[in-house]
């Protein structure tokens, strides 16, 4: 399999979550071994952020990129997952503020336009993190990610929150194009409501609505229609688990494992992962 980039520009628009302004995103072919890069519009200078674990500097509401100037692009992690999901290998992205879009608060719209844009294959093979041996990272509270030697990616994921609403819910399978399609990419975001009073109350999620997160009131959902899909919670927390493994620069070969889990646990399992060269080899196989 040969590496694949944008064969032209694409541009989205939408609305920053925190910030509520406007943000554009514009899809750029990149060259072959660039992997996935952001780029500040609206910065003359410090502005590039490779899409690596490495320079993620926030993990606590989303995916956050950083660089040396104290700059940074957040919630990257809905579009990582679906540029995985659409074969892109390399792309340059131009953000227009320090917020990528939330749109719906899934992948659904993203992956719909990048996976009927056309692209290009490229002279190098594409490139796959292979994991050799067992990583895991677990937390005080026992959340934990952890990686198992695969030939393909597959996710296990499990959560139980004590909201009949939510409960427990497990996603169990591999990922390709179809399931991420029909049961992940569709995905929404959700949180409590007093979260959202909370978060308002400190100038945030101004760009924030029953359009982009899916918002539970004790044992009632906010949203009319209810949830998209069968275990939405469990399969949003698979989204956002794909996109953060993406960040790793190569495709996954790997079994996931993961409790009660989020952005946090799967930076700091990468970390792990590259810690040591005996738990990983990169193969174009």
């Amino acid at each position: 399999m040969q590496q694949r980039t944008f064969e032209n520009k694409i541009e989205i628009k939408g609305i920053g979550l925190h910030s509520g302004c406007e943000s554009k995103l514009v899809f750029n072919p990149a060259p072959e071994n660039n992997g996935i890069v952001f780029v500040r519009s609206d910065m003359k200078e410090n502005n590039v952020f490779p899409a690596l674990y490495s320079s993620v500097v926030d993990t606590r509401n989303c995916t956050c990129l950083g660089n040396s100037s104290g700059q940074v692009v957040s919630t990257i992690e809905h579009v990582m997952a679906a540029l995985y999901a659409a074969g892109i290998d390399n792309a340059l992205i131009e953000v227009s503020n320090p917020e990528v879009p939330i749109m719906d608060g899934s992948a659904k719209i993203f992956y719909d336009i990048l996976k009927n844009v056309k692209t290009v294959e490229q002279g190098g093979r594409r490139k796959y993190l292979k994991v050799i041996k067992p990583v895991e990272f677990v937390d005080d509270k026992r959340n934990y990610v952890k990686l198992y030697p695969s030939d393909e990616l597959k996710i296990n994921f499990v959560i139980d929150f004590p909201s009949k609403i939510v409960g427990h819910q497990e996603f169990s399978d591999r990922i390709d194009a179809k399931i991420f399609e029909k049961e992940i990419a569709p995905s929404r975001t959700f949180c409590e409501k007093y979260q959202v009073d909370y978060l308002r109350s400190i100038g945030l999620i101004k760009g924030g609505s029953l359009e982009n997160a899916v918002v539970l009131d004790g044992e009632t959902i906010l949203n009319e229609g209810g949830f998209r899909v069968k275990n939405e919670c469990v399969n949003h927390k698979t989204l956002d688990c794909i996109g953060d493994m993406y960040t790793s620069g190569y495709r996954l070969l790997a079994e996931v494992e993961a409790f009660h889990s989020g952005h946090y646990h799967n930076n700091e399992v990468l970390k792990k992962l590259f810690s040591s060269k005996d738990n990983y080899q990169i193969t174009e196989d």
